[in-house]
């Protein structure tokens, strides 16, 4: 698939937190990693499972890599959006029909999506590639009126495929679930529609020399038991500099949970790969709104991304958009969760009846086992639109993952409307920002916290800042909107970029309230 790079010309600007969180080379053996959810799709042990997915990848890694890709013919030539959208799978060839639950869809290859993907079934333990057939294909007539050449394949195959299942309401079978692309797939949950999403591995994401984009070349999904509630897929990731074997055991909901483990066997040294990352998009929200006009308050996928660390430490990191590449550090030593999440789940939030941009998923992160010393690293990309992902963030392990030697981890990965676990602390609910009114080169800053959680004592307030000086801070509880807000001012001075952060506290000290942060540039 073609998309645009990451990097353009970007100046890199990297800032290292003084938090603690880290997954590195998490050793666990694959005994330990085979115990299976209850009600899944395939036996522990069975015919075909993960260990026979990680010794095919393993072999590959001995090989030269070749990236797939086929030159699109026939009716998937030179598609236009509208003309790819209007090529379906043909329902009555479900290749999951046997199963009352989950159903698939193949998706074709066109307009952006160029490699061939293999994707085969597990019946019983035992794979059945699915050729790629454009007969089961359904052609729409006002964008093929000449009908389609059902004849002319080439080297082409498969783009992916996409799992559907009652999600919403009884007897529609809603998809939840599609890989397509690179090695980027998308879920949602009940209630909510698509937005952000995950990635199999990130190599070299905001490097100078470059993002290298691995693909999932290879699928299989297992056919579900009767009656179960998840279902299975292997993969085989692949690239320049690594191949991987994946395991997803998704339960799809009202959180859709993906339980997730990879085997890594590198080409090379990887010094610069991201484990778990998610993909999001900011253009701007009233803590960020940088020469917009626009008739919404808000345009997001995400707007924070929100860390659990090894420590006990609950953060809230404010997404905010910049002239330049950001990227951000938060070190940090098994930590316990993270993720992209969309707070403000209200319309008036953004008023797109369109985007609906208040139905977007969070996306959070649950390391299972020990993921040692690492960091949550974080990418805030430049746009001027929504039409381009722009956030990236993931686990990067501190220690290099060596040539020729196996490499796990295993998480849960959950879509929902709010992370599935958190910590019973006061939440930033909003954030908004300006010039101030009384001095052009000083900025005010606004941070809502929610009130519930405090008594007729106000809580003690810190704010702090890497550059520059924080001003005039002061606590008013707003009853009505269930709010406590935070508000000072921000004198820059000569600085150009700072991390500013602050928290609730009691008089102890203890925490109150997560902490906020966020990077201001000039």
């Amino acid at each position: 698939m073609k998309r645009r790079h990451f990097l353009n010309a970007a100046t890199a600007l990297a800032a290292g937190g003084s938090f603690a969180a880290i997954p590195v080379q998490a050793q666990t053996t694959p005994e330990q990693l085979e115990t299976e959810p209850e009600n899944l799709s395939s036996p522990i042990r069975a015919a075909f499972g993960f260990e026979e997915v990680a010794a095919l990848a393993a072999e590959r890694a001995d090989q030269v890599y070749k990236q797939p890709v086929a030159d699109q013919v026939g009716s998937f030539a030179d598609l236009n959006y509208d003309q790819y959208r209007g090529i379906r799978f043909r329902r009555d060839r479900d290749p999951l029909s046997e199963n009352d639950r989950f159903s698939m869809d193949l998706l074709p290859p066109g307009a952006i999506f160029y490699e061939p993907v293999q994707i085969s079934i597990v019946r019983d333990g035992r794979p059945e590639k699915l050729e790629f057939d454009p007969a089961l294909l359904e052609f729409d007539p006002s964008q093929f009126p000449n009908g389609a050449d059902l004849e002319t394949k080439g080297e082409m195959g498969w783009s992916g495929f996409r799992l559907r299942t009652q999600l919403n309401r009884p007897g529609v079978m809603d998809e939840f679930l599609v890989f397509q692309g690179a090695s980027y797939f998308r879920a949602v949950a009940r209630g909510t529609l698509y937005g952000l999403s995950a990635r199999g591995l990130a190599i070299k994401t905001g490097s100078p020399d470059g993002e290298e984009f691995p693909l999932f070349t290879d699928f299989w999904v297992h056919v579900p038991k009767e009656g179960a509630e998840a279902i299975r897929i292997h993969a085989i990731l692949d690239s320049k500099s690594t191949t991987a074997a994946f395991q997803f055991d998704v339960r799809p909901g009202a959180v859709t949970m993906i339980r997730s483990r990879v085997a890594i066997f590198p080409r090379v040294e990887l010094q610069y790969t991201g484990i778990a990352p998610l993909t999001s998009m900011f253009w701007f929200g009233p803590g960020s709104r940088r020469n917009v006009d626009d008739y919404r308050p808000a345009v997001h996928d995400s707007d924070g991304l929100q860390m659990h660390t090894g420590a006990g430490q609950a953060l809230w990191r404010s997404l905010a958009s910049h002239r330049n590449l950001q990227i951000s550090s938060f070190v940090d030593n098994d930590p316990r969760g993270f993720g992209l999440i969309q707070r403000n789940r209200s319309f008036t939030d953004y008023q797109d009846a369109e985007a609906q941009y208040d139905l977007r998923p969070s996306a959070w992160i649950e390391p299972e086992g020990d993921w040692g010393e690492g960091e949550v690293r974080l990418i805030e990309i430049p746009v001027e639109n929504e039409f381009n992902d722009n956030i990236v963030s993931y686990w990067l392990p501190t220690a290099p993952m060596a040539k020729g030697q196996r490499h796990e981890f295993r998480y849960r990965l959950s879509f929902a409307q709010l992370p599935p676990t958190d910590v019973p602390l006061a939440k930033v609910r909003q954030v908004r920002s300006g010039r101030s009114i009384n001095v052009a080169t000083t900025r005010s800053f606004i941070v809502d916290f929610d009130l519930s959680l405090f008594s007729a004592e106000l809580p003690a307030s810190t704010v702090t800042t890497s550059a520059g000086r924080i001003v005039h801070a002061y606590l008013k509880p707003l009853p009505d909107q269930n709010v406590l807000r935070l508000a000072f001012e921000f004198e820059p001075g000569d600085a150009t970029l700072a991390d500013l952060q602050a928290r609730l506290t009691d008089g102890n000290g203890l925490a109150l309230s997560e902490t906020w942060l966020t990077r201001w540039t000039a």
